[in-house]
């Protein structure tokens, strides 16, 4: 039996700004000391009330306007009641029937709804005594929730999309979003059918990262598959993932809409957000950057490889060199490509070899940090281009320039990396080779070809790279065959 799979994803993001959501208390929900960054308001304390965070208002409407969502005319907030020692109030401010935004689009993913609501404090478990603390620093930190359209079909397309949701809080400044953190959190709503029409839902928690997303949704597909040709039944329920286990557990019965008891928060105040100073449409978008999707297809316009077009994207650091190199260039330019091809697969080697130097430029509102010199990459591209020095030599400069920061072309003088045009010194070297490795030659002479590429790397290395590969290799095959038999 052929099952079709639902998926979809409910995502949660800590908001980036300066206070909690409903109080003047710092939102640093990762202070050292716990319990510090609370005050009346968000430990619930009688007769405390509210203020609206109007900044995390606007990050989730400028999230909004990148995914082309309608801003709700008229909004209010809710209170969410269900009891739990991490919720101080016994019940969470939230949005239910008027969401800040409805509708809009990511990666092919149709959203459903963005709305505002307030964290939950941390519960800190100690297994070996059996008990449970609470921090209350991450009471009240604003938190927007995203829900999309249960339309996406596979784990993979649910991991694309998610990955392409955090790169989008990042660009916008609104998010961290490090899942490692939690400041990130995704859910998965899973279901299985024959047809089209929607099977039981299965919510999965506890997914703590994309990889582990992808993991717990196929399980879940697949024990659903089971069930069923068993002839049982799909309970809907609330399941955790067991990464030991590498499989999905039951933790509770999904609870409805109305086991939340919603109603209007009588403490605050609802909003018609055109009537915000500062909160139109147009006001928004002239706040937002190059969003992550016009970035990568900007890059592929200009002709760089896919993977290389997403890295420049991933790491803004590398997608502001390679602007900053090929600002005056082409598409049809070859400097242009080799420029992509020098930063994502010499460059990029180099950083990660020299201790995993991160530049990524997760520096706030994302701002990008060029890892080297623009000046200095566009002369070596320029002089890889000219023929001035090898493909083998430019990676040896690049290293030296990105450690000292000399320029390419003092670097190149000093090591001796430009390219030899003097034949005689070539022939000097092929001879040398070519005698030292007679036995290797006289293989290639009885037809072994690999033998003669053994050979010009010999060559190469005892010219420091600073000969061309083409000329060296002619001079051997001359040297060879004018050698007696």
């Amino acid at each position: 039996m052929e099952y079709r799979a639902t998926i979809g994803l409910e995502i949660h993001a800590e908001l980036k700004t300066a206070t909690k959501m409903f109080c003047r208390s710092k939102n640093d929900p990762f202070a050292a000391e716990p319990n510090t960054n609370i005050c009346p308001v968000c430990l619930a304390h009688p007769g405390t009330l509210p203020v609206i965070n109007r900044e995390a208002v606007r990050h989730v409407l400028r999230v909004g306007t990148a995914l082309g969502g309608k801003f709700a005319d008229y909004t209010e907030f809710d209170r969410k009641n269900y009891f739990y020692p991490d919720l101080p109030k016994g019940y969470q401010i939230s949005q239910y029937e008027y969401p800040l935004v409805q509708g809009g689009e990511l990666a092919g993913v149709k959203v459903t709804r963005v709305h505002l609501e307030e964290d939950t404090a941390s519960s800190i478990h100690n297994d070996s005594e059996g008990s449970t603390v609470i921090d209350y620093n991450r009471a009240g930190v604003p938190l927007m929730e995203l829900v999309t359209e249960p339309v996406i079909r596979s784990s993979k397309a649910a991991g694309d999309f998610a990955r392409e949701l955090q790169l989008l809080l990042r660009y916008l400044g609104t998010s961290d979003a490090n899942m490692e953190k939690g400041e990130m959190r995704v859910e998965a709503n899973v279901s299985i059918s024959e047809d089209d029409t929607l099977g039981t839902k299965v919510e999965i928690k506890n997914l703590n990262s994309f990889r582990i997303m992808e993991k717990a949704v196929e399980h879940e597909i697949q024990r659903q598959q089971e069930l069923l040709e068993r002839g049982e039944k799909i309970v809907q329920e609330t399941r955790g993932w067991d990464d030991g286990k590498q499989s999905t557990f039951p933790q509770r019965t999904k609870e409805g809409s109305a086991d939340y008891r919603y109603f209007p928060d009588p403490d605050l105040p609802s909003l018609r957000i055109s009537e915000v100073e500062g909160f139109s449409d147009a006001a928004l978008r002239a706040t937002l950057p190059e969003l992550p999707s016009s970035r990568r297809q900007r890059y592929l316009a200009r002709g760089v490889k896919g993977d290389d077009a997403d890295m420049f994207v991933r790491e803004p650091g590398y997608g502001l060199l390679f602007d900053t190199v090929t600002a005056e260039w082409g598409k049809d330019d070859a400097r242009t490509l080799l420029t992509a091809n020098v930063i994502a697969n010499n460059l990029a080697g180099l950083l990660s070899a020299l201790g995993g130097r991160d530049v990524s430029s997760r520096a706030t509102e994302f701002r990008a940090e060029m890892p080297m010199s623009a000046e200095n990459l566009r002369t070596l591209v320029q002089m890889v281009a000219e023929k001035k020095v090898s493909s083998q030599a430019a990676k040896e400069i690049l290293g030296a320039s990105l450690s000292t920061g000399e320029t390419p072309e003092k670097l190149a003088t000093a090591r001796g990396l430009f390219k030899m045009d003097d034949e005689n010194v070539l022939e000097d070297i092929v001879g040398s080779v070519v005698s030292e490795n007679s036995k290797v030659a006289g293989e290639y002479r009885a037809g072994k070809l690999p033998a003669l590429q053994f050979l010009v790397g010999k060559a190469m290395k005892a010219a420091r790279g600073a000969a061309d590969p083409a000329t060296v290799k002619a001079l051997i095959e001359k040297k060879i065959a004018e050698m007696p038999e």
